[in-house]
């Protein structure tokens, strides 16, 4: 019996190790699980922060536009960058050591040497003192140019637009009308000069007076006839100067409008022609299609043309002669950089008054 009891003791200690090693082994595996989760949670974790982190440092780099995926504006503004690159490279190149050397001379009182060379004064400003106070044409000229500039500028622009819209149309000829009017800025020499000249006096009196005043006698109409006209009509006394003026200028505000015709045309050829389906099917009249589609269509280029056509006329302005005859004839190169100086800031003043005014009207598409 003690033998048998002995066995089943064993039987019972052999189960009773078994049942505490599957104890053991069971704690063990949910010890490793425990684990493993922490792990998985931890690495879960760190996986989580990396792809914020990674997150935020995408934003930041999109939004300084330096991603790897740059918005469409990132994009345009580096095409642009690119487009004026080589006029940048230019204006570094030469056109800021000139302006510096120009204010340089403006504040100086500059003499040549016999030697060669030349010497600096500084007079502070006293050329520009001078300029308006004491030279007897600068302030003439300046005030002429300026009003000559009002006039002209916003007849440009009408003329420029009314011609673009005219040679956008499809009609027979129509490269060569456009060649005819760029003509004055590709050959803008002295024989087109003197050809325009010729013109001018023909038209007010000059070789052909005497035929002019044949002409005029036999029909009875001329220009006079045309102001009294309006005058008749009750219109104020400064827009029947205006219309004169523009009519003595005529032929200079054609000669200066080759460019701008070019810019409206391009302009003009942009316009998506779904814009012009849409207000047909609207029932819009011609007059209606172009005040609400073409023209807030092409009000962007004339920002560009009103810059273009101000500084050309500053360009070729009295003011400019008379800073050239300054220098190079009268040898007194520190009024005429003043002179310069003077014209350019009121140019910049003017642009920066008018692109202010017109962008506030300004549509842009897109």
């Amino acid at each position: 019996m003690s033998k048998e009891k002995t066995s089943e003791e064993l039987k019972v200690e052999m189960l009773s190790q078994m049942g505490t090693k599957a104890d053991e082994l069971e704690i063990k595996e949910e010890e490793l699980t425990e684990k493993q989760k922490a792990k998985k949670a931890a690495r879960y974790e760190r996986e989580k922060k990396r792809e914020l982190k990674f997150a935020a440092k995408s934003e930041k780099r999109m939004a300084s536009g330096h991603g790897g995926k740059s918005s469409l504006n990132t994009k345009r503004m580096r095409h642009g960058y690119l487009f004026i690159l080589p006029w940048l490279i230019g204006f570094v190149l030469f056109y800021v050591k000139s302006l510096v050397q120009t204010v340089q001379f403006s504040l100086s009182d500059l003499s040549v040497q016999p030697t060669g060379g030349y010497k600096l004064k500084f007079v502070g400003f006293d050329n520009f003192l001078y300029a308006f106070r004491v030279d007897p044409q600068f302030k003439q000229v300046l005030t002429s140019s300026i009003g000559n500039m009002l006039i002209d500028v916003p007849l440009i622009i009408f003329f420029s637009l009314f011609m673009a819209l005219l040679l956008n149309k499809k009609f027979k000829g129509r490269t060569l009308v456009r060649a005819i009017f760029f003509l004055p800025v590709i050959l803008n020499a002295d024989a087109i000069t003197s050809a325009m000249e010729m013109s001018r006096a023909m038209m007010t009196g000059g070789i052909s007076s005497s035929a002019a005043e044949t002409a005029n006698a036999a029909s009875g109409i001329g220009v006079d006839y045309y102001m009294k006209l309006l005058s008749d009509l009750a219109l104020p006394n400064k827009v029947l100067e205006y219309l004169a003026g523009a009519v003595e200028r005529i032929s200079d505000i054609i000669t200066a409008s080759g460019v701008q015709i070019i810019i409206f045309i391009a302009a003009l050829q942009s316009i998506p022609s779904s814009m012009y389906e849409v207000a047909k099917i609207e029932g819009a009249t011609g007059y209606e299609t172009f005040w609400k589609v073409t023209f807030p269509m092409v009000t962007p280029h004339i920002i560009t043309n009103v810059v273009y056509t101000v500084v050309d006329s500053f360009t070729d302005s009295k003011v400019v002669d008379l800073a050239y005859k300054t220098a190079f004839d009268q040898m007194n190169y520190g009024l005429s950089a003043a002179f310069s100086l003077i014209s350019m800031i009121i140019t910049i003043l003017i642009l920066l008054l008018v692109v202010k005014i017109i962008q506030k009207r300004t549509f842009y598409y897109n």
